[in-house]
Order: C-alpha cells, then sequence, then structure tokens
C-alpha cells in the first residue's frame, strides 16, 4: 500500500500477553493464577514468564537456575511447540479477515496499517471491536496500543499491558513518551541504556533535549534512530504480511559421486546457512527435509518434524540421520539439498528450549561476526574444504549454476 504524505497515519500494535504461559494455561487450567516458567531444563534459559513471577525479577532470557533461586515455587513447563503455532495461526486469521493492512513480526506480535479507515468506522473503535473478537474466539489475552506511527504504538501496547489497550492522540507523541525511561525506547538495550545512564540521560525527554548530532557522535547511527525515536519519529510503513512456507538449498555435482562424508560435509554447510538465514529473518521452523537425486535420475525426499528452533546443531544432528535413512541404495549421487519448512516467526529467546546460555551467546557471537565479515567466515570444521559459492542467505539466490536454493 503506497501511502500519500499528506495522510495522517494511524498504527495499531497488538502483543500477545505472555503468550506461551498463556497458551499453556488453556491446555491446563490448573495453570491460571500460578507463577509459572515455560522453559528447558536444568541449564536451558527462560522462554517466557507469568506475570505472577515477574515481581520476583524473573524475566525471558534469563538462566533456569537463576529464576528457580529467585522464585523457587514457580512451575517449570516445557514448551507446546505446535500448540503455539496453531493459536499464533488464529490470530493471525482473525485478524487477515478484518483489516486491509497488516504486518505479522512474531509469533505474538503484529502491526495493522488502519489509516484512512476512520472515515468509516473510526480507527481507534475499529482496533478496540477487533482485540475483544480476538479475546473472545481465542481466549488469549491481547494488549493494544494506538498512535501515528509504529515505533510509539508498540510503546503504547508496552504501557498499557497487561491485557489493556492505550491511544496516543495524533501530536501528542512526544509529551506520551516524555516520562518514560530511555530503555523503552525500542533499540535501547542493556549496554545503551547504561551508557546513557553514566551520561545522566535517564528519560526520555532529556534525550527528545538533546541535539541530534550529540546522539550521533555517542552511538553513531544508531543514535539518529533512537534520538528520532524518542521524538516519536517513525516512517517506517507496515509491511504487507506473507507467510513464508519454506526455505532450501541443494547442489548438483559437476561429477556424480558416492563420498558419503564428503556429502555429509555439504549437508552440513547448507544447514548452517539456512540456520543462519532463519535467525537473520527472526524464523523457526518445525520440519527438515533431506533430498537425494541419483545418477539415473530417481529422486527421494525424507522428511522429520522437530520442535521449533534455528539451531544448527539441532538440525544438522536430525539431517544427518535423515541422510542415513534415506541413501540406502550405494549409487552415484547427482543432487542433495535441505529444505526447511512449517516457518514461524521466532527469536533465540523463542525457540532455544534446550539450550544452556552459553549456547545462546555462542550463536549470537557467530552471527555477529557473519553480520560483520561475511557468511562465510565462520562454520564448522565439516565445510573447510567445502562452500557453496553464489549462496546469499538473506534472499536465497544463487549466481552458481550448480547451487539451486529450491527443489526441482
Amino acid at each position: 500500500m503506497i501511502q500519500s504524505s499528506n495522510i495522517e497515519r494511524t498504527v495499531a500494535h497488538m502483543d500477545l500477553d505472555c503468550f506461551f504461559v498463556s497458551v499453556s494455561r488453556l491446555i491446563n487450567s490448573k495453570l491460571i493464577g500460578m507463577p509459572v516458567i515455560v522453559g528447558g531444563g536444568e541449564r536451558g534459559v527462560v522462554a517466557a514468564c507469568s506475570y505472577e513471577t515477574r515481581k520476583f525479577g524473573v524475566h525471558s532470557a534469563m538462566p533456569i537456575k537463576t529464576a528457580k533461586r529467585l522464585c523457587p515455587e514457580a512451575i517449570i513447563i516445557r514448551g507446546d511447540y505446535d500448540a503455539y503455532s496453531k493459536k499464533s495461526d488464529e490470530v493471525t486469521q482473525i485478524i487477515e479477515e478484518d483489516v486491509p493492512l497488516f504486518e505479522r513480526s512474531s509469533i505474538d506480535e503484529f502491526y495493522i496499517d488502519l489509516t484512512g479507515m476512520d472515515k468509516f468506522f473510526g480507527c481507534f473503535k475499529h482496533a478496540t471491536e477487533l482485540r475483544e473478537k480476538i479475546i473472545k474466539e481465542t481466549g488469549l489475552p491481547i494488549s493494544l496500543g494506538m498512535s501515528a506511527n509504529k515505533t510509539v504504538s508498540k510503546i503504547a501496547t508496552d504501557e498499557a499491558k497487561p491485557n489493556n489497550y492505550k491511544n496516543v492522540n495524533h501530536g501528542d507523541e512526544k509529551k506520551f513518551l516524555a516520562p518514560l525511561r530511555v530503555n523503552k525506547i525500542p533499540m535501547v538495550g542493556e549496554k545503551t541504556y547504561h551508557l546513557l545512564r553514566s551520561m545522566g540521560v535517564e528519560w526520555v525527554r532529556t534525550v527528545q533535549e538533546m541535539p541530534m548530532e550529540l546522539m550521533q557522535n555517542v552511538l553513531g547511527e544508531n543514535g539518529i534512530s533512537i534520538w528520532k525515536k524518542a521524538n516519536g519519529i517513525d516512517n517506517n510503513p507496515v509491511e504487507a504480511y506473507s507467510e513464508q512456507k519454506s526455505m532450501s538449498q541443494e547442489e548438483t555435482f559437476e561429477q556424480d559421486t558416492i563420498d558419503v562424508q564428503k556429502l555429509k560435509n555439504i549437508l552440513v554447510v547448507m544447514t548452517e546457512k539456512l540456520c543462519f538465514r532463519l535467525r537473520s529473518d527472526k524464523k523457526v521452523t518445525a520440519c527438515v527435509s533431506v533430498k537425494i537425486r541419483y545418477s539415473n535420475f530417481d529422486t527421494h525426499t525424507m522428511q522429520c518434524r522437530i520442535p521449533y528452533t534455528s539451531c544448527d546443531h539441532t538440525i544438522i544432528r536430525v539431517i544427518k540421520e535423515l541422510f542415513d535413512k534415506l541413501y540406502n541404495r550405494r549409487l552415484l549421487i547427482r543432487l542433495i539439498g535441505v529444505k526447511f519448512t512449517h516457518l514461524v516467526g521466532g527469536t533465540h529467546q523463542i525457540n532455544m528450549f534446550e539450550d544452556s546460555t552459553e549456547m545462546i551467546n555462542l550463536y549470537q557471537a557467530m552471527d555477529k561476526m557473519r553480520f560483520r565479515f561475511g557468511e562465510d567466515k565462520i562454520h564448522r570444521a565439516a565445510g573447510m574444504n567445502f562452500s557453496l559459492r553464489g549462496f546469499n542467505p538473506f534472499n536465497g539466490l544463487s549466481s552458481s549454476p550448480t547451487a539451486k536454493p529450491v527443489w526441482e
């Protein structure tokens, strides 16, 4: 949707409150009102937690051991990946039927462009009625924020929680933001917050009063973005939602091979690259497939459902197991491929139920290096002697005639 700069924009933001916990409570009503933590084992991290635990200082991405120490009475449960995906899809369908343009930014978060609808319904009235419809039909609590742009609406949603709504009238953006702490601004993480605090900057109003150039000198380009957000300026459009069903990579060999170790190493490289793309796109997968085409052009595939993840080490293990089951004819191979399906939005904290904080930190460090120096600069030893030339993890396209990004 192309909007004129003269049109006064109206953007709603909706966020399903404590989504994993809320879905778990629908499944097991005994959890209602109880302190609940969704996460993995002893060395895992908190994927989600109820408001009853947050008053003890528990938060997402915290080590399970720390959370148990802070809140000993907490009930720790493992995630139900299929249930989360199903409920998210239910909410998506309700929104899709009711609004002209929306963006699903994650498994539990939505932006809705209501620009121009005030001529017919009244934007805030329409948004609140949609929220009530979601609550009634899904049984899930959801908070709503509305303003002239995505940033202010998201912050308004956070201020409205739990399970409430807040409208920021056009022209009141700076007034609304001024009394809030600077870490309420998206992009202001823990390190940036401590840096700003060391400068004597604790409230958004202080950033509003600062010259933009000063923020740029301290934080570079991020400083400009933070200054604009603090002043209620955000021209980013709501991106029309379209579900990406799958991503894949395959390799056709110039010479057919029966070298099993080489084939497995290639599968490792493919999986690493696709997992990096998943994390870059803030997605996770719940189904992986391996494809083999023999020299006589017989083609076979095998797939496996897995818990939602974007972790190389988890998926590589499954890919190798699928290859061992699939490759049983001992014929020359001309093509192999890897495919991920059942994709949904998700982050490190959402999908790493089984992993330690050390593993999460390792993935974040490796991805940071890939973004900075190139995605081929760090990989497993198995990929030392092989690379998929031309493969771009951000668009799935390849300039190499032997490396194709989709199933044939």
